[in-house]
């Protein structure tokens, strides 16, 4: 299955991982190519390089154009700033474009308790894995 790793690059480190861990399993996983200067940045460096990317690089429509053609993606709902299970705004645009595209969304754990998304992210019908890689399929 080809899968998109999506999440806040704040947790880019994790998002490797899983892709890596996902073609471990035999998956065709993948996250941005502009992933990279986040790794081993603080939280501070990594929200200049995102406001850079997003007004110099057209961040959205590249990772748009990444994922034609995919099966999945993978939502990287980790903890944030205090947040539990975290959805930011791109993310959730991304989720829109998976369910556009006839993708199936893979919550790598529950919800946030957010009542404006909720409602937003039952109407796609997400698959909460619980940190269970081996439930995508």
């Amino acid at each position: 299955m080809r899968i998109g790793i999506i999440g806040s690059m704040q947790k880019t480190e994790v998002m490797i991982d899983l892709r890596d861990r996902l073609i471990g399993l035999g998956h065709d996983a993948y996250l941005t190519a502009l992933a990279a200067p986040f790794v081993g940045k603080s939280d501070e460096e990594k929200e200049r390089i995102k406001i850079d990317q997003k007004m110099t690089m057209d961040a959205v429509r590249e990772f748009w154009n990444l994922m034609q053609g995919g099966d999945a993606v993978l939502v990287t709902n980790v903890e944030k700033n205090g947040v539990e299970n975290y959805i930011g705004a791109n993310t959730f645009w991304e989720i829109g474009f998976a369910h556009v595209l006839g993708q199936r969304i893979f919550l790598l754990n529950p919800m946030p308790e957010n009542a404006y998304l909720r409602t937003e992210l039952e109407a796609v019908n997400p698959t909460v894995i619980f940190g269970d890689l081996g439930k995508i399929a």
